[in-house]
């Protein structure tokens, strides 16, 4: 038969049952060149050609009994070896076996190079799957709602550092779980680069494992039936969601969106609790789903405004043939960028994508969406991904430096060359005639990607960045993550110079700063920045937001010397620069840490705002010194009290 010539790899299954109960369409699962299985009633199968559609398209058939046919060892071909899709209907005994072996190789694995996305039909499933998520693990649900999906248990802990008792959860990083409902209690004990999104828990939720140290954390759009116990987690940050009561505190617990009457009542800083009652302005990060008349799909959530509580809008449905699916074994830069220039949103599969030119996103709207923490790796000094055009998201990605230097690892929209009245934020009629459209270099192309309609503000949401740890090799970054565009929305980074790991030192893994925002009116919930060399971020757009942000200063400065300030006057680099040219901006709940392992150095001033705007608001921030070397001598400016013997905290209530 024919086929699409663009058509390169994967295959697609038409699936016919004989006995003629199950007549639905599957949307086709990307490039594929056509093959049908045809399942008798005795439960044998052959091969044989299929047919397209009229439009050209192939299809796939079934209803979640043809899928669990349709699928090798739990496996669709279209999405690769490293994704995995259960059914109710399978074996709950070999399920748990497959989630226990890459449990069990994934619980130690920090530095590997192994990915998975485990995802659920909808249905409920038996009690004996009990998931346990360890590292670059993502498991979740294909429904429109949490609840189309429910789970017996999810866990994670804290017992693979051997011997600790304290049952140590502070490198339990990158990992996730989003769209389904657990009927049990659940432990999950994670620290940075984490995330729990769209979850319905029917329990209590414990934010450690045994009152094991924890240093998380997020968790947003989620609902939970009892308590979440959140012990002794250092900082924690809850967003747009819904529970019976919060029993736990340490350094620094922010609530953004969460109903009256139920953040826990206590005042900062005798309690370390921050209350942002209404988030201003938020977009659910988009989500793999399943649907039983449309086939698989990415589900886009809009914009809210004002948000308080959860919501479960799905939002609007993009089929999947919108997307190129795209796998790290076989898939480069070229790639995926003429699927982009063809129109095509993308989906990344687990894997590690080591890339010698940056993904260019230059249409509106477009969607890349990373499973099972793929990766982008840079491979010759280049960008791994550049963001053009307005509207568009990208979420659930690791970005990875590499063996040669690179000026950044991501770029939203392009950087004034000189401020103008034009470049400062000025709306007008853009390319595609569209009434508000931005025109500005680096906001917008005026093309759309496949499916979506109006454009929305740019969703860069659980995107995490590492230089050093992975590879024994030096790396260097000037700058992680650069945001030059107008109105983005973060949410959940974690930007981390790697204090532990292969390649790690002051001279191996070098990067100067974090993250950097030219853009005006960028709002970043959740930002955690970790070790830089100078200043952690760089905030030099208007108008722009931070609710809850950690830090930890670089543990391995060798000597004050190589770490002075404002051209060699000021000891030590803040943690936060707010530019002198911002009028306005707001920040609710710091938390800004030192441990000098290496050295005794000071640090001048954690934070660093322009003294004279009037429009600069900073509510509760605290400084803690860990252990180590002293030590931290202000909070703001020259505002607060200093922090010089361990586990002595200072607080600034308002600022």
């Amino acid at each position: 038969m024919k086929t699409r010539k663009d058509r390169k790899r994967g295959i697609g299954i038409c699936l016919h049952r004989n006995a003629g109960r199950f007549f639905h369409i599957l949307r086709t699962l990307g490039a594929v060149s056509a093959v049908c299985l045809t399942v008798c009633a005795c439960g044998t199968a052959k091969r044989e050609k299929a047919a397209e559609g009229a439009d050209g398209q192939v299809r796939l058939t079934g209803e979640n009994n043809e899928m669990k046919e349709l699928r090798q060892d739990y496996h669709l071909e279209a999405f690769g070896s490293n994704v995995y899709f259960f059914a109710p209907e399978d074996d709950p005994e070999k399920v748990q076996e497959i989630l226990e072996e890459i449990w069990k190789k994934q619980e130690k694995n920090q530095f590997g190079d192994d990915r998975y996305a485990i995802y659920f039909f909808p249905g409920i499933y038996d009690e004996r799957i009990q998931a346990r998520v360890g590292f670059y693990t993502q498991i979740a649900g294909l429904g429109a709602s949490p609840d189309d999906v429910s789970l017996y248990n999810l866990t994670c802990d804290a017992r693979w550092l051997g011997d600790n008792k304290n049952h140590n959860a502070t490198c339990n990083f990158w990992r996730g779980t989003e769209n389904l409902s657990v009927r049990e209690y659940v432990t999950w004990a994670v620290s940075q680069a984490t995330f729990m999104r769209r979850v319905h828990i029917g329990k209590t939720i414990y934010l450690h494992d045994s009152n094991g140290w924890a240093s998380g954390g997020f968790l947003a759009a989620s609902r939970v039936e009892l308590a979440v116990n959140s012990g002794p987690q250092q900082q924690w940050l809850s967003r747009n969601c819904d529970w019976s009561t919060w029993r736990g505190e340490n350094w620094n617990m922010v609530f953004a969106g969460i109903e009256e009457g139920k953040v826990p009542e206590g005042t900062w800083p005798e309690h370390a609790y921050t209350d942002v009652p209404v988030v201003d302005r938020i977009r659910e990060k988009p989500f793999l789903a399943y649907d039983q008349k449309k086939g698989f799909g990415v589900y886009v959530p809009a914009t809210r405004t004002d948000a308080v509580g959860a919501d479960w809008n799905p939002g609007e449905f993009l089929p999947l043939e919108a997307f190129y699916i795209a796998k790290a074994e076989t898939d480069t830069a070229e790639t995926m960028n003429r699927a982009l220039q063809e129109g095509k949103h993308l989906f990344l599969t687990p894997g590690i994508y080591e890339l010698e030119s940056a993904l260019v996103i230059d249409r509106e709207n477009t969607v890349v969406l990373g499973t099972g923490l793929a990766t982008l790796r840079s491979m010759k000094g280049n960008s791994c991904m550049e963001v053009r055009a307005g509207g568009a998201t990208v979420a659930g990605i690791l970005f990875d430096a590499g063996p040669e230097a690179a000026d950044h690892l991501l770029a939203a929209g392009e950087e004034r060359a000189v401020p103008s009245e034009e470049t400062a934020g000025d709306r007008q009629e853009g390319a595609d005639g569209r009434e508000g459209a931005d025109n500005r270099e680096g906001a917008g192309s005026g093309k759309e990607a496949d499916g979506v309609k109006a454009s929305e503000a740019t969703l860069l949401a659980d995107l995490f960045f590492r230089v050093g740890g992975a590879k024994n090799y030096d790396t260097e970054v000037d700058c992680c993550v650069e945001i030059h565009q107008d109105g983005v929305i973060g949410d959940n980074f974690w930007v981390w110079r790697a204090d532990h790991g292969n390649g790690v030192g002051w001279n191996r893994n070098m990067a100067r700063n974090g993250i950097r925002v030219t853009g005006d009116g960028v709002s970043i919930y959740a930002l955690m920045v970790e070790h830089f060399q100078e200043y952690q971020t760089i905030w030099e757009g208007d108008n722009g937001k931070i609710v809850f942000y950690q830090c930890e200063i670089p543990y391995d400065v060798p000597n004050q010397q190589v770490w002075l300030s404002h051209d060699g006057t000021v000891n030590g680099f803040a943690s936060v620069k707010i530019a002198d040219t911002v009028k306005s901006h707001e920040a609710y709940g710091l938390g800004i840490y030192l441990y000098n392992r290496d050295a005794a150095v000071e640090l001048y001033s954690a934070m660093e705002v322009p003294e004279d705007a009037e429009g600069i608001h900073v509510h509760h921030i605290c400084t803690v010194m860990i252990t180590g070397n002293p030590g931290i001598t202000h909070i703001i400016n020259d505002r607060g009290d200093a922090v010089v013997t361990p586990g002595a905290r200072a607080v600034i209530l308002d600022y």
